[in-house]
């Protein structure tokens, strides 16, 4: 079977699109010998990545969303000549006509709308997100097989498109085995000037992420020291993260608030592993990964209570309303108080939690969907 993946977004640039490419090519590389690949990507990563025998790449340097992608992609897909497509992202070209299974990671953007969810001027916003429904409407509905990450999700994509529960198939994602804690942490935290507690998120900070609701928090509180802990945020530099610190110092929290932009998954996870805690307020989510990663490697994690992260980490979160900053406060002063020993233990339950996640067996999951669409 020739199998042809669009992998354009892989990178941890991309954040957890970036992550979701990496992780699953890398997995169905160690487990499929059979089946023949080819993998789509752009400029960046094409002579970097390095792929098995039964794999081959081919450039396809066009910008995600944008009309090249569209107009372009169905002939470089059509003379591979593929049994079946899998595209990881919703954007499928709207004149492909093969064979296809897509990835819908979220309909963040169905319920995002308006000024704050962009930095485009009204009239392109409109247009883009007109052609943001047409591209995401015919590639749910002409896939042969939805992925998706959580219940969650998928019974959000059933109800909007009105699709059969055997069309939407539920794999979950895996904890990246890459993200781990290096030795070194006072040089970590030297190198990144953190010589305060902190509370700690990572991902984009889009409005949906609720990030200033966590800062006007962790400006309020204190740690067992009679200080403030600050906000420690990992995202890329972007027109958001600007807007986030522009608010922050609006509303007087800025010192409160670090950002750093570039850091090594070793780095990642040490940050995290140091951190008082993860926190993760969004008030809405596709699956979480951020969290699982925090917990696999030993860090508390506090998150709004959603059903999404209900289903994804069980009892293994302290939650809060996302929507109530006190509430989100009252959490972290939970953490704060927490006796070490009833730390330790819920540091150790979240760890063996994780183990049930993996990209293995994520890979797995998706060959059957492969096969059963071929």
């Amino acid at each position: 079977m020739k199998i042809l993946l669009d992998a354009r977004l892989y990178g941890l640039e991309n954040a957890g699109l970036g992550r979701y490419a990496i992780n699953l090519i890398r997995e169905l590389q160690r487990i499929d010998k059979k089946n023949d690949y080819a993998v789509l990507l752009r400029k960046k990563y094409f002579d970097e990545l390095k792929l098995g025998n039964n794999w081959k790449k081919i450039l396809a340097d066009f910008r995600h969303y944008s009309a090249k992608e569209q107009l372009l992609l169905p002939k470089i897909i059509s003379n591979y000549g593929p049994d079946m497509a899998h595209f990881l992202h919703f954007n499928v070209p709207i004149f492909y006509r093969g064979k296809f299974v897509v990835t819908i990671h979220d309909l963040l953007m169905h319920k995002e709308k308006g000024k704050r969810s962009t930095t485009l001027p009204a009239y392109a916003y409109h247009i883009k997100r007109a052609g943001y429904k047409l591209v995401f409407h015919r590639a749910a509905k002409r896939a042969s097989q939805i992925i998706v990450p959580s219940n969650d999700v998928a019974s959000e994509v059933i109800s909007y498109y009105h699709l059969g529960a055997d069309k939407v198939r539920v794999i979950y994602e895996g904890v990246d085995p890459r993200i781990s804690v290096n030795r070194y942490v006072a040089k970590a935290l030297t190198k990144f000037s953190l010589d305060r507690q902190y509370f700690m998120y990572a991902g984009n900070v889009f409005p949906h992420k609720n990030i200033e609701r966590a800062l006007e928090a962790v400006s309020l509180i204190k740690t067992k020291e009679g200080k403030t802990p600050i906000l420690l945020v990992i995202t890329k530099e972007s027109e958001f993260s600007k807007r986030l610190m522009s608010t922050a110092i609006r509303m007087r929290t800025e010192e409160f608030l670090k950002i750093i932009s570039q850091v090594s998954d070793e780095e990642l996870g040490t940050l995290m592993k140091n951190s008082l805690g993860f926190i993760f307020p969004s008030l809405s989510e596709g699956f979480g990964l951020p969290g699982l990663e925090a917990m696999s490697i030993g860090t508390l994690v506090l998150a709004s209570d959603i059903p999404v992260f209900r289903e994804i980490y069980k009892d293994n979160a302290i939650y809060f309303n996302p929507y109530d900053f006190s509430s989100i406060r009252g959490s972290m002063q939970t953490v704060i108080d927490m006796k070490e020993g009833d730390r330790k233990r819920r540091i150790s339950e979240g760890k063996k939690f994780t183990k049930r996640y993996s990209w293995e067996k994520t890979a797995r999951a998706t060959l059957k969907v492969y096969e059963k669409t071929a």
